[in-house]
């Protein structure tokens, strides 16, 4: 175990939710088995980590061996680049978990180190770790789009609403807060109209923890049917953006961006809101992920579709049954078991004593639009 790159990757832990659309770094320096400087970085705090441990570790810096959990950036951005300051510091050794993913970084910033004497190392034990801390960055990067994932609360029979009165929750308090911390980690979150009507729901991150820029809420709503004195659009300071479609009353366009609300029309050759259309908006904005947490339609449509990436499914002790309860995802559904959509990479993870989620990553084709990159 390296210890200073486990404190590394602690460190870097601090910045998520706090950093997109750059990823969490933390960063070391230790010189003669101490450490003398540490940083991670935020967004607000505009330095990054490996400036923030080099301030800290002041002529220390000089001979030492820098841990860290990316590669150094070696191009103009907010900042100056890292691996020049890390070259005029001194450092004498950088021991990194990953390569960055960034394509304007990607390898660079190690060639940079070398060009100037610097010993580079990458600690491939740690590389997967990295990559987890960095999820929706390194897809982003990856496939130049966000991180989409499904969330649903279900019963064991895979139930999310019965047909009549839907008061209370599937799952527990502890469950519903650990919800809270996959929103803080998420750009953006989405749900459909049906749900907005039937919940009034806010959709905010309620963690009260800092973020870099308030969590976007989206509704997809075709015909604009989204009440202005619901809760949402009372609560709307820039963060609710509602898809429709060109079926939708150009009034209630007008009364909801007098609201502040942003309306885009995102419409698909079947006259529906394109989902697709909303991941590519979002890409073009920088948005690393989007959560999804709506009604059986909009899950199955997510699902079809190839927009999601992955499904964290939140299972409680209940089974409703009935014909007539929703399930998780409805619509057509696929009519032979072979055309069943499969996942991998699957995990389980234990709530509380009576409930467990499970988090499963999509398999899709090479063929499949949402598989390549959005230009």
């Amino acid at each position: 175990m390296n210890r200073y790159l486990e404190e590394a990757l602690d460190l870097a832990a601090q910045g998520l939710g706090r950093v997109s659309p750059n990823p969490a770094v933390g960063a070391v320096i230790v010189r003669d088995d101490v450490v003398v400087g540490r940083g991670f970085h935020t967004w607000a705090g505009v330095k990054h980590a490996e400036v923030l441990a080099l301030e800290e570790a002041g002529e220390l810096a000089r001979g030492a061996t820098l841990y860290l959990t990316l590669e150094p950036c070696s191009h103009q951005g907010r900042t100056p680049p890292c691996a020049g300051a890390i070259v005029a510091a001194g450092i004498k050794k950088v021991v990194t978990a990953m390569q960055d993913p960034n394509p304007q970084v990607r390898g660079s910033g190690f060639r940079l180190l070398e060009k100037a004497g610097v010993e580079v190392e990458i600690d491939f034990s740690y590389t997967a770790r990295a990559t987890q801390l960095n999820e929706a960055f390194s897809h982003f990067m990856r496939t130049g789009r966000p991180l989409v994932v499904l969330k649903a609360a279900v019963t064991l029979d895979g139930k999310i609403g019965a047909p009549d009165d839907n008061e209370g929750w599937i799952t527990s308090d502890t469950a519903r807060a650990h919800v809270q911390t996959l929103r803080h980690l998420s750009d953006a979150i989405l749900t459909g109209i049906g749900t907005v009507l039937a919940d009034d729901c806010l959709l905010t991150d309620r963690t009260c923890e800092e973020r870099s820029r308030p969590l976007l809420r989206i509704v997809l709503d075709s015909l604009l049917r989204l009440p202005v004195e619901s809760k949402m659009v009372a609560s709307c300071r820039n963060d609710v953006l509602v898809v429709t479609t060109s079926a939708a009353s150009p009034e209630r366009r007008k009364r909801l961006e007098s609201k502040g609300v942003r309306v885009e029309a995102l419409e698909g050759a079947d006259g529906r809101v394109d989902l697709g259309a909303v991941v590519s908006l979002l890409a073009r904005e920088k948005y690393l992920s989007l959560m999804i947490e709506a009604g059986s339609r909009v899950n199955w449509t997510a699902l079809e579709s190839g927009v999601t990436d992955k499904i964290f499914f939140y299972y409680a002790p209940k089974i409703l049954g009935g014909t007539q309860s929703l399930p998780v995802a409805g619509g057509t559904g696929r009519r032979r078991r072979a055309d069943a959509i499969q996942f991998h990479d699957v995990k389980l993870h234990q709530i509380t004593s009576n409930e467990f989620a499970v988090e499963a990553w999509l398999k899709k084709g090479t063929d499949d639009i949402f598989a390549t990159p959005i230009r």
